[in-house]
């Protein structure tokens, strides 16, 4: 019935699936699949399969070999594998070594066989509310910080903003995997300095000289970021990305047959972020693109040479056709982003440029008399192009 957890039963004798099918509809909604391969692109198409329960022996790819699979690539689904006595010891090798939720011996009878699945639903319930709970407590610790820093940092918020723009455009040009703790790394990596003078961010921003004071008053703020971002759970890849971008050794390459694809998100993660990092200050000083792009090639043994090659290629694409405008603060949308610092008329930084203009961020300028804020303001239309990522609302 619709509603009722998805089960997949995985055998190749045919009578068995339909069997299986007729005693566990009324619990279950059944999808079968006749060998390891079958089940594999069942699953692919449907995130909802609670359960998979498959059979030990199949030709091409026995049960254990298949519920292995199904533990690396869709790890939240419950997994039961049934055996015959003659199997016993490779289902209990597979059992210890934490690739099946239970397995079951043949034939089983239906009670035994309803209680088992019974449970495997139950388990999945628990899994995905856990899960669900986790992803809604980091999406929250997440944006109080970064509402945190947009507050009390707006010129070290707009520095996270437009790393966060230009790390998200590498790693689509790297075909990075998974993108969203390097996007949190980027967006968080100045947390810390919410701790430091105006002053002396503005110098960190605008890529100006430090006095050894204030390069000490950084380095202890990037410890705190690690020590805040240390009291949240699931964020380890996160803190491991940040420490990797700061280390200043030159770059040593992976094992030579190690694919591109296969390196950790933290290790490619660390490279990204580095290469944007480099650039934006470059960049703050003053320097046109190009020339930005040419002095880190000069330094090319600090960067990942992949990461490098990403940098020209997104920087080239994006300086093509630059569309700035100059508009009244009552002209803003959602989705342009500034091209120079936006100050209230006393002076003080309001946000700084790169920042992309949000529904979040419409709301606030309510709070602004129009007279408020130095106009105009120059702004780059927002961008069809397709991946790119929003700043923070």
């Amino acid at each position: 019935m619709k509603g009722d957890p998805k089960l997949l039963c995985v055998d190749d004798e045919p009578a068995v699936l339909e069997g299986m099918k007729m005693n566990l509809r009324r619990r279950f909604e059944v999808l079968t699949a006749p060998g390891g391969a079958e089940a594999l692109e069942l699953l692919g198409r449907d995130p909802e399969i609670a359960i998979v329960m498959s059979d030990m022996r199949m030709p091409g790819m026995d049960g254990a070999t298949l519920l292995a699979k199904v533990r690396t690539s869709f790890p939240n689904t419950i997994r039961l594998l049934l055996t015959g006595q003659a199997d016993l010891a490779s289902a209990i090798s597979a059992v210890n070594d934490g690739q099946i939720f239970r397995f079951l011996t043949k034939p089983c009878a239906p009670p035994a066989l309803l209680a088992a699945l019974e449970a495997a639903a139950e388990q999945h319930r628990l899994v995905t509310a856990e899960k669900v709970l986790l992803e809604q407590t980091l999406r929250g610790s997440i944006k109080v910080l970064v509402d945190v820093l947009s507050l009390t940092s707006p010129s070290a918020f707009g520095r996270a903003n437009r790393v966060k723009k230009l790390a998200g455009e590498l790693a689509e040009a790297v075909n990075m995997k998974e993108r969203w703790q390097l996007e949190v790394a980027a967006m968080l990596s100045d947390l810390g300095a919410i701790t430091l003078p105006a002053d002396t961010i503005e110098r960190v921003n605008t890529g100006q000289p430090l006095a050894e004071k204030e390069l000490g008053m950084t380095k202890r703020a990037a410890e705190l970021t690690q020590q805040l971002l240390g009291n949240i759970p699931r964020l380890e890849v996160v803190r491991a990305i940040l420490s990797g971008a700061a280390v200043t050794a030159p770059w040593k390459p992976p094992a030579a047959e190690q694919a591109l694809a296969d390196r950790t998100t933290a290790d490619l993660g660390a490279q990204v972020l580095k290469v944007a990092f480099d650039f934006d200050s470059l960049e703050a000083q003053g320097q046109p693109t190009g020339a930005c792009v040419d002095l880190m090639r000069s330094r090319a043994d600090r960067y990942d040479p992949v990461v490098l090659r990403a940098l020209e290629k997104v920087r080239a694409s994006s300086e093509a056709h630059p569309e700035l405008r100059e508009v009244r603060l009552a002209a803003l949308r959602v989705g342009m982003v500034f091209a120079r610092d936006v100050r209230m008329t006393s002076g003080a930084l309001l946000v700084a440029r790169g920042y992309e203009v949000t529904p979040g961020f419409l709301e606030r300028l309510r709070n602004f008399n129009a007279d408020s804020v130095q106009e105009p303001l120059q702004v780059v239309l927002p961008s069809s192009k397709p991946g790119a990522l929003t700043a923070a609302a």
